[in-house]
């Protein structure tokens, strides 16, 4: 059995389609299955159902998949030892990223580590934290940058840096006249949230011990599906949303002035890179881990791990 024969069935596996994971490796479907019949005929068993839709792994085929991945991550690996030992970093590194992270994070980091490492191709997409997970553990995806702690299991996590929550708020609303605000200043109905979700949605519920219930008196209801939202609700209407720290750095004045920081110690929130427990290409995961935090404003690497809000039961 070959290397590519094992990548091929890695692939279909992966994509539970033939067609897509031909595409993915690059080749014909006729040639991705031939190979995979060529494997399955020397070993003498089935590896794919293939009268399924979506395909699925045969009994036996789950367990010789198993250990084709480890032996592939393996083979990765001997490849990394022997780039570093001639200095190249080289490869892809796929990559998710949730949403309330990607348009601060992203412009930090992204021009200045493709222009240092020009062989290394960067596939960032945005994802919810639960789609950046499942990714992580099908192997569709090599790292995810979000916000922790998930307490999820074979999934490694390397706090990044600490963003400061703060409130934002209308110059109509009370606390607009407070040099400190307190959670339990903020009016559940006076509150403009991000949509169901977002983990930053969750963090602000604990934040200020939301109840559904308390809701329920709302003559209207909008949530958001982006922290730029938030802040044209707060600035054109009445009202009050948290936002993390990177969202607030390239404010001008008059939007500066609508920020009020929570009395000490002010509410936290951790960021992340995660990796699943088998990952492989870890020197360009770890070049890109201090890329990124020397990338970070100064003002937020100085954060401490202190009153990290949780994001709620996962």
């Amino acid at each position: 059995m070959t290397f590519v024969q094992l990548e091929y069935i890695i692939a279909v596996d992966t994509w539970r389609h033939f067609a897509t994971a031909a595409e993915h490796c690059f080749v014909s479907q006729p040639t991705l299955s031939m190979q995979i019949q060529k494997a399955e005929k020397e070993l003498g068993v089935k590896i794919f159902d293939r009268s399924k839709q979506p395909v699925i792994p045969t009994e036996m085929g789950r367990e010789l998949i198993e250990q084709a991945r480890k032996i592939m991550a393996e083979k990765k690996r001997m490849d990394e030892m022997v780039n570093a030992k001639k200095g190249i970093l080289s490869g892809e590194l796929r990559m998710g990223i949730i949403p309330t992270l990607a348009p601060y994070l992203l412009p930090l980091f992204v021009q200045q580590f493709t222009k240092k490492y020009p062989l290394v191709k960067l596939i960032i997409n945005e994802m919810m934290t639960d789609q950046i997970i499942s990714r992580l553990r099908e192997g569709k995806i090599d790292m995810g940058i979000l916000v922790t702690p998930l307490q999820e299991n074979g999934i490694k996590e390397y706090p990044l840096f600490y963003e400061e929550m703060m409130a934002y708020v209308s110059k109509h609303h009370a606390a607009y006249k407070k040099t400190y605000v307190l959670p339990q200043d903020i009016r559940p109905d006076k509150l403009w949230l991000l949509e169901e979700g977002h983990c930053f949605r969750d963090q602000i519920m604990n934040l200020c011990e939301l109840q559904k219930a308390s809701k329920n008196a709302n003559n209207f209801e909008y949530e958001a599906g982006s922290i730029e939202t938030l802040r044209r609700m707060v600035e054109l209407n009445d009202g009050i949303t948290i936002l993390p720290e990177l969202a607030t750095m390239d404010m001008g004045t008059r939007q500066q002035n609508l920020i009020r920081h929570f009395k000490k110690p002010a509410p936290m929130r951790e960021v992340s890179m995660v990796v699943h427990r088998d990952f492989v290409k870890k020197r360009l995961i770890d070049i890109l881990q201090k890329e990124i935090i020397s990338a970070i404003p100064e003002k937020i690497r100085k954060n401490k791990q202190q009153n990290v809000v949780p994001i709620g039961d996962r």
